[in-house]
């Protein structure tokens, strides 16, 4: 008897009606069943089998993948998850792009020049960028060799006795020498910007006539931009950075070199140096264009020669077409 029930089940539902029908309940049983979908896999197969099959379709895996997320599933992802904004990340990159670019910056391929910026209005440095930039410039090798150069002129000049005479004495103001611009720089170009949130970096102007841009250049030690704003301010991190440097030195130079008045003179001297090397900085593309026949601006400041000449063209043009009093 059990046998008899699956078999039963399997004769169709229009074999299983009485005999005795109308002749329109013949004609409508007479009309054959619609036919399901056949299928020789278990239930468990068949998942199996739409799971393959949407591998091989990406575009139906996409769609049941947006169709899953509008059932509320995309709410119960952590927050890690979620994608950054697309202008912070913008920002960010450009700065990494540009920081990149800066970082192969050199004179005569020997003096580097990784805190100058061609670009107007490059992208603001993050914290973590600034001291990559400091400590970049710091153990670069012209660093040391200009630390021995300064060292041997202070022995020349009769500076810094205390010290010593002969090879002892002129590593001592080697090793004291990298100390002061190590310090400067990592303090003035890294630490302080990251506090007061100001570009370490010199924004070279690149056009304009000769006497602004070369006391542009000469403010370049007392003002700087500030992060993301770009507004102008006084420079706290540079002037600042000098003189926390002059103050540490006191630790490692002879005491006849040292107190408040030494730290507060070296400072400003290290500050009107920078103002020297940014005037250099300033017009060593226009020296190489000329002498060497590189452009180390890559033609940017061919585009602000000629942003120069249609503001001035317009400018003749509205006063031609102002009226006459």
């Amino acid at each position: 008897m059990l046998a008899a029930v699956p078999a039963l089940a399997a004769i169709p539902a229009s074999a299983q009606r009485p005999a005795r029908l109308s002749r329109a309940d013949a004609a409508v049983a007479a009309i054959p069943d619609a036919p399901e979908p056949q299928s020789d896999a278990a239930p468990g197969q068949s998942m199996q089998m739409a799971n393959a099959e949407s591998a091989q379709d990406p575009a139906s895996a996409q769609t049941a993948g947006q169709s899953s997320s509008r059932s509320g599933s995309s709410s119960a992802q952590p927050a890690s998850a979620q994608p950054q904004p697309a202008a912070q990340k913008s920002q960010r990159q450009m700065a990494d792009e540009q920081l990149r670019a800066e970082e192969k910056q050199r004179i005569l391929g020997i003096v580097p020049t990784f805190n100058t910026t061609y670009i107007n209005n490059a992208a603001s440095l993050t914290a973590g960028q600034k001291m990559q930039l400091a400590f970049r410039s710091a153990v670069d090798p012209f660093t040391f060799g200009a630390a021995f150069l300064v060292a041997g002129l202070h022995e020349a000049f009769d500076q810094d006795r205390g010290f010593g005479w002969g090879p002892e004495g002129y590593f001592k103001r080697s090793g004291a020498a990298y100390l002061d611009a190590f310090n400067g720089t990592m303090i003035g170009n890294g630490i302080l910007p990251s506090i007061f949130r100001q570009d370490p970096r010199y924004f070279r102007l690149g056009h304009g006539r000769f006497r602004h841009r070369f006391l542009y250049a000469m403010a370049s030690s007392y003002i700087c931009k500030h992060d993301n704003t770009g507004r102008w301010e006084p420079n706290y991190s540079n002037v600042g950075g000098n003189i926390v440097a002059g103050a540490i030195s006191n630790l490692y130079y002879p005491s006849t070199n040292s107190g408040w008045g030494q730290t507060i003179s070296t400072g400003m001297i290290v500050t009107a140096e920078g103002m020297v090397g940014g005037v250099f900085q300033e017009f060593w593309p226009d020296l190489s264009r000329r002498f060497l026949h590189q452009d180390p601006t890559h033609g940017l400041d061919a585009q602000a020669a000629e942003r120069d000449k249609e503001q001035k063209q317009e400018e003749r043009e509205q006063k031609q077409a102002a009226p006459s009093k």
